[in-house]
């Protein structure tokens, strides 16, 4: 019989409709192995060509049957052509014992061919199996006239009542795809705003931050530079890089900001190796030390150790002082990425230098939301920053490309 249309998610209405689709096949099962049990039960005709063409119209109608509930994907040819034989079988049953299970088997032919067909193809083959089985039960029945009525009945009830519950189940098919289409409609309106709503955050980021920054840093690169010229004290100097400095990061992570809003590649452990880089050519010895196998994180995972690191280095550069080192240890076990920051040495000196704005305490925040854990505390000569993240077992989707991600950050 015609599969019906399943629904794409899986619950409600669409589960319903599977479980009924079951319980029918099962039903069809069921009538079939009662007709064979009734042909056994009600014995065969006397002769042996009787019993022969007896037992091969059986055999044949439920066969085709069979044949018509196995392959119901099958085109409507085959399953008509199946059904039609399953009916004129069962009417050539009947004729040869009308007290036999003929008249069964006419009315499943019925059945199927009003709940698994097309009206046009459905409505015919009905017709000629309705020929078939008014004739067999006129041929040696002493009113035929009743016969043939009392047959057309039955077998008429049989496919409108199997018509309309077809009906019903199109119906619920259709009415289940339109809200289908209608949440996915509207997931995708919720999905425009939210696009919508981040790339304005986006443009007022890059248009008010990046902006006030870049002219920051040209600002203190002019103050530097006076200083230089006009024999200011050295340490005024070396203040105004350190704000140039820090006046370049932030310029940096606002671009990455506006980046991520956008829906572009946010950074991760992969992006560590070019942060260390950037910290050593600021004048703060950086050593990165990784072991085991690297693997693909949830990007909220990497972009939290990419957070945590860059937390880290800067407290050192601000707060760790003149002669200090920091160490950056990635570990990836089998379930957990560590990530380790220790610093050492150094006068620890405070510079005066403004604080970053989200400290450990926002850092800890982020990880917990991602299901990991991040500890900070001093050690006998320095601070340490330890992040751990869980590795999930699934398979994670790719990433974007970074380089669109940083083309579009250059020509912002």
């Amino acid at each position: 019989m015609k599969a019906h249309p399943e629904g794409a998610r899986d619950g409600g209405p669409s589960v319903a409709a599977s479980h009924l689709h079951r319980l029918v096949r099962l039903a069809a099962w069921i009538t079939t192995g009662a007709v064979a049990i009734a042909t056994v039960a009600a014995g065969l005709p006397a002769g042996s060509a009787a019993a022969a063409a007896t037992v091969a119209l059986t055999v044949a109608g439920l066969a085709l049957w069979c044949l018509a509930l196995v392959r119901r994907g099958a085109p409507v040819p085959v399953l008509t052509a199946a059904m039609a034989g399953t009916g004129l079988a069962g009417a050539a049953l009947d004729a040869l014992r009308p007290p036999g299970p003929g008249i069964v088997m006419i009315c499943m032919a019925m059945a199927g061919l009003g709940f698994g067909l097309p009206r046009r193809p459905g409505l015919a083959a009905a017709a000629v199996i309705l020929v078939a089985a008014g004739w067999a039960e006129a041929r040696g029945s002493a009113n035929p006239v009743g016969a043939v009525l009392g047959v057309a009945a039955a077998a008429g009830f049989m496919y409108l009542a199997a018509a309309f519950a077809a009906v019903s189940r199109d119906a619920h098919s259709h009415s289940q795809a339109l809200l289908e289409q209608e949440a996915a409609t509207r997931a995708a309106r919720e999905e425009a705003a939210v696009l919508g709503e981040r790339g304005r955050l986006a443009r007022e980021l890059h248009d008010v931050l990046a902006h006030t920054l870049s002219g920051l840093a040209v600002q203190l690169e002019g103050a530097r530079l006076l200083a230089e010229r006009t024999g200011a004290d050295p340490r005024l100097a070396e203040q105004v890089t350190n704000a140039q400095r820090l006046a370049r990061d932030g310029m940096v992570n606002a671009k990455r900001a506006v980046a991520a809003l956008r829906g572009e590649a946010l950074p991760g452990p992969a992006q560590l190796p070019a942060l260390i880089e950037q910290t050593r050519l600021s004048g703060l010895p950086v050593t990165l030390a990784v072991a085991g196998e690297p693997r693909p994180l949830p990007s909220e995972s990497g972009l939290a150790v990419y957070r945590a690191v860059q937390e880290a280095l800067t407290n050192a550069a601000k707060h760790a002082g003149r002669g200090a080192a920091v160490a950056v240890a990635l570990t990836w076990a089998d379930g957990t990425l560590t990530a380790q920051v220790t610093d050492s040495g150094g006068d620890r000196v405070v510079p005066g230098l403004p604080s970053g704005g989200y400290g450990l305490a926002g850092l800890a925040e982020r990880a917990a939301l991602a299901g990991g854990r991040l500890d900070a505390g001093p050690t006998a000569d320095g601070w340490q920053v330890t992040l751990t993240m869980p590795i999930p077992t699934t398979p994670i989707p790719a990433a974007p490309d970074p380089a669109r991600a940083h083309t579009q950050e250059a020509h912002s």
